[in-house]
C-alpha cells in the first residue's frame, strides 16, 4: 500500500464529510445533524478500504504470476536443454550409423 493511496483515502472521508455537511445546510436541515455525517463518512471509508484491498489483492496475485511464470521459464530451459542434449547424441549415433552404411557400401 503506498501512502498515495492513503492520502487519497483520507481526502474521500473529507470530502465526504463536507459535502454531505453542505448538503445538509442547503436544504435547511440541521446542519450539525452528527448521524448522517457519520454514516457517510463510514460509507467513503469502507470504499475506499475496500478499493485498497482489492489493490493488495491484485499485487499479491501479480506476484504469484510473476513467480509461477519465472518458474515455467526455468523449466522449459532446463527441458529444452535436456532435449538438445539427447537430439546430439541421436545425431552423433545416426551419423555413426550413416557411415558404417557408406563405408560398406563402398567395399
Amino acid at each position: 500500500m503506498e501512502t498515495r493511496d492513503v492520502i487519497f483515502s483520507i481526502v474521500m472521508v473529507i470530502s465526504s464529510f463536507v459535502l454531505t455537511y453542505s448538503w445538509l445546510g442547503r436544504f435547511k436541515h440541521d446542519p450539525a445533524d452528527a448521524l448522517i455525517i457519520l454514516s457517510a463518512m463510514i460509507l467513503v471509508g469502507a470504499l475506499a478500504l475496500m478499493l485498497l484491498s482489492i489493490d493488495i489483492k491484485l499485487r499479491k496475485i501479480d506476484t504469484m504470476i510473476d513467480a509461477k511464470e519465472r518458474s515455467l521459464r526455468v523449466n522449459i530451459q532446463s527441458i529444452e536443454n535436456e532435449t538438445d542434449k539427447k537430439m546430439g547424441a541421436v545425431i552423433n549415433k545416426l551419423k555413426e550409423v550413416v557411415d558404417v552404411v557408406d563405408q560398406k557400401r563402398y567395399r
